[in-house]
This record gives C-alpha cells, structure tokens and sequence, in this order.
C-alpha cells in the first residue's frame, strides 16, 4: 500500500465532512484506521490541523451586518493594535497587510448602532492614524475552504 499524497487526502476528506469517523476516512481512503489515526495525529502535532468547529452562518443568528475596517497604525504600535482587535468579540478575522493601509479587520454584528459603537471604540486608540470602514452589501462567499492539490503524475 502506497501512502502518496495521503496527508492532502486525508486533508480534503476531511474538509468535506469534518465529522467522519476514523473508520470511514480509513475506507474512503484505503487505509487502516490505526494509519488515519497516526496521519491525523501528526497533522494536528504539526498544526496542520487546528480543530474541528462548525461553520456557522452568522446572518442566520442575526449578525448580518458585515463590516471591513481598514487601519494605518502607527509603525511600532502594529503588534499591539492586531491584537486588541484579535480580541475583539466580533471581529472574524484580522489581517495585517501591504499597501495603503496596515490592517484589515472584519466584523460581524447585529445591526449598524452595535456596528458603529464598536469601531467607534476601536478607532479611539491613539495609534490608529486613519481609517476607513465599508459595509458589505452582498457577501457572495464566505468561509470558503479549498482542496489541496494532488501530486499524482
């Protein structure tokens, strides 16, 4: 039995149904239930693999209000501000970048007072220069995970 690729096959098995037990990723994949466990134990060692969580539709439990805060931060102060905005409850994901901006943090909230209260909040730290918020008016896709490759020649 060739283990080729296995990691990304096991790796795609699971980001189509990220609750399949040992025993049918062991089937899918033509492999030993004790070879699924030793991979995905590896994988989550390497930090391949950092947990297994729902994907939740926010819009479904009323945070369908979507905003994206793009922030110039003072130089030395980057680490600090990332992560003050990390901490933030509803902050999804934050993103240091290049370009105009710093920063690029998303937040999902109820409804626009709960929206601009909180950027209000965020925007009175000194280290923030400038910045600009945008509300997302249609999110076409979110959440989006892909396969990985497969080196099979």
């Amino acid at each position: 039995m060739t283990y080729e690729n296995l990691d990304a096959k096991l790796v795609n098995s699971l980001l189509s149904n990220g609750r399949a037990s040992l025993r049918s990723l062991g089937d899918e994949l033509d492999v030993s239930v004790t070879t699924v466990s030793n991979h995905l134990r590896d994988l989550e060692d390497e930090g391949v693999i950092r947990g297994y969580t729902p994907i939740v539709d926010y819009d479904k439990l009323g945070y369908d209000v979507t905003a994206v805060l793009q922030l110039k931060v003072e130089g030395s102060a980057l680490p600090d501000v990332t992560e003050k905005l990390r901490q933030e409850k509803q902050m999804v994901s934050v993103y240091e970048v290049t370009g105009d901006y710093d920063v690029i943090a998303i937040g999902k909230f109820t409804d626009t007072d709960g929206m601009n209260e909180q950027i209000k909040s965020i925007l009175t730290d000194a280290d923030i220069r400038e910045s600009n918020t945008s509300v997302v008016l249609n999110p076409v896709t979110e959440n989006e995970q892909f396969d990985l490759d497969l080196n099979e020649e």
